[in-house]
């Protein structure tokens, strides 16, 4: 018999159905989950800590701050450098060490001399240590209660870093393998230092929840950054260059990305160079981003080039290109403004396919709107568009940007039109820092754009590099008599008495196909730019073409003489008629 106040202890098998039962098991995991609790709010709180923003550093630099101090004395965010240039998939194995980059790294205080100078796109590429290594090969994470003596090495990215951490008492390690949709795209490493108690494997159950959290956010930034490039990328390849020759006009342009990833794409400019020293202005705006606007803006400017080349009027122009418009699969609109500038008669003839209207400030730095009937947006399919011409008189300018230099969902467009004619009035700054001027003007009134922006700046000036001159031509038999001898006593004044013969013969063809077929010439223009420039009006519709003529024929090879003596030549349609031009390499 059992002793009085002795207590008998279960042998293993009743042991074991005691910790089975219903209430022990119930204990045991309200016990676990109470424990558990801290941890699992951590984790939720992660979801509105990291992430915030599509940026990909500052993604990464959340979820390093993240950890410290609650999980780690100092982290480390590296992801590998092949995923940042688009190369997804797992690391090369082997001998082969796959380079990282440090995106982000927090530590407490006493650690803080740890953090590599600097981090993020400008930080050092580095091969990964070796613990590292075997974690991003295996794609598991790794765990180093306390770290041997021997194990530095093997954990820090250089000589000098192992030095540092072993200065530091760093004593426990863990690494954990960053993974999104299945692509390996980097790694997090946590350190503890000093006294506090080292990484358990409930840490690192912690983590790796943590950073497959974690590592959507990073790749969602990363996918998004490298979209954005892209489409800058294009963007800008799509644009000018540089400014070409401009005779009588001085040209100067500015593009500006948005801050907003969403908001690049669809903006562009050109400046096409025409015939007898015109030039045309164009300023345009897909309504969309991404590369699917960006594909439609390249489209829409090398449609408004070609038409430029055989029209020169801006409202035809735009009606062809509201056509094109309307062709494009991506079903989407555009507006566009084109301006028409002619040196000899120093004025700007326009044409706006609901854009905003260009600004005009006088020598005196007084700035006002060109009051130019909006008309519809391109793809629209509301066509005619109505022209207005106006007198560009020596030293204005002429202001054309995009919406996204001005928008603001506070105001409406009278504001933003306000607010862009106060930041061009007053002083007159050098053309180079008209849009720099500009720029920092409209950022104080509207803030952080959230849509990329361009300007155009077109200064008339007098036509001194390039000399040109202009006549009117008399509509009789007469005209290529006329022709010839003020041709030759220009080019005399010019000092290109060698080209004489061959321009008197070209500009001789030019007036009797406008006597023929054209109704008699009208004005004859020579100029002299980076080729000798010979041009002939008339008030025709019918464009020259190249004819085969018989053997026989006593006519129809005039143009065929043309297109031998010149480097090119070609024809376009005007307001009032049509032009045929022919430009001659200049000696030497």
């Amino acid at each position: 018999m059992t002793p009085l106040g002795r207590a008998r202890l279960p042998g293993r098998p009743a042991l074991g159905r005691l910790l089975e039962s219903r209430p022990v098991r119930r204990f045991v995991e309200a016990a676990t989950a109470m424990a558990d609790a801290p941890r699992l709010a951590w984790l939720s709180e992660a979801d509105g800590r990291i992430g915030t923003t599509l940026d990909l550093e500052r993604t990464a630099r959340e979820l390093a701050d993240f950890t410290v101090p609650t999980l780690a004395d100092g982290t480390a965010v590296d992801l590998l450098e092949a995923v940042l240039h688009g190369h997804d998939g797992d690391p090369p194995g082997g001998t082969r060490v796959p380079l990282t980059r440090a995106m982000a790294v927090t530590a407490i205080d006493r650690l803080s001399h740890l953090e590599p100078d600097p981090v993020g796109e400008l930080s050092t590429l580095h091969p990964a240590p070796k613990l590292a290594y075997e974690c991003l090969v295996s794609r598991r994470p790794l765990l180093v209660r306390r770290i041997a003596p021997d194990q530095y090495e093997k954990i820090a990215p250089t000589p000098n870093a192992a030095r540092l951490m072993r200065g530091a008492s760093v004593h426990s390690y863990m690494v954990v393998p960053l993974i999104s949709r299945g692509v390996l795209i980097g790694m997090a490493d946590f350190i503890r230092c000093g006294g506090r108690p080292p990484f358990s494997s409930r840490d690192l159950a912690l983590a790796c929840e943590l950073a497959a959290k974690a590592a959507v956010f990073v790749d969602n930034a990363r996918l998004y950054s490298r979209e954005r490039d892209t489409v800058l990328t294009l963007q800008r390849a799509l644009l000018p260059r540089a400014a070409p020759p401009t005779p009588g006009l001085c040209v100067d342009s500015s593009y500006r990305p948005a801050v907003d990833p969403n908001g690049v794409g669809g903006d562009w400019y050109d400046v096409v160079p025409l015939p007898g020293g015109r030039s045309a202005l164009v300023v345009g705006d897909v309504m969309g981003h991404g590369l699917a606007a960006a594909a439609t803006m390249g489209r829409l400017r090398s449609v408004a080039r070609t038409l430029f080349n055989i029209d020169i009027a801006p409202e035809r122009v735009l009606a062809r290109l509201d056509l094109a418009a309307r062709d494009l699969e991506e079903d989407q609109v555009a507006t566009c403004l084109c301006a028409l500038y002619d040196p000899a008669e120093g004025t700007y003839r326009m044409a706006s396919a609901g854009h905003l209207p260009p600004l005009m400030t006088d020598p005196a730095g007084t700035a006002g709107f060109v009051d130019v009937p909006p008309g519809a947006p391109l793809g629209a399919g509301v066509i005619p568009y109505d022209p207005v011409e106006i007198r560009a008189d020596t030293g204005s300018r002429l202001l054309m940007c995009t919406d996204g230099l001005v928008k603001d969902r506070s105001v409406d467009v009278d504001g933003w039109l306000d607010g862009l004619r106060r930041a061009a009035d007053g002083q007159r700054p050098e053309l180079a820092g008209v849009c720099e001027t500009v720029w920092e003007r409209t950022a104080g009134a509207y803030g952080t754009r959230d849509d990329d922006a361009i300007m155009l700046v077109a200064e008339a000036c007098r036509p001194g590099g390039f000399p040109l001159s202009v006549w009117d031509l008399p509509a009789d038999g007469t005209a290529a008599h006329a022709a010839r001898r003020l041709v030759r006593e220009r080019l005399a004044g010019w000092g290109l008495g060698e080209l004489a013969d061959a321009t008197e013969l070209i500009v001789s063809e030019l007036v009797a196909n406008a006597l023929r077929y054209g109704n008699g010439p009208g004005r004859l223009r020579l100029m002299r730019g980076e080729r000798l420039c010979v041009e002939v009006s008339d008030t025709g519709p019918d464009l020259p073409q190249i004819q085969h003529a018989s053997c026989s024929a006593e006519g129809g090879r005039g143009l065929q003489l043309v297109n031998a003596l010149c480097r090119r030549w070609g024809s376009c349609r005007t307001p009032g008629g049509k032009i045929v031009w022919a430009e001659q390499d200049l000696p030497g």
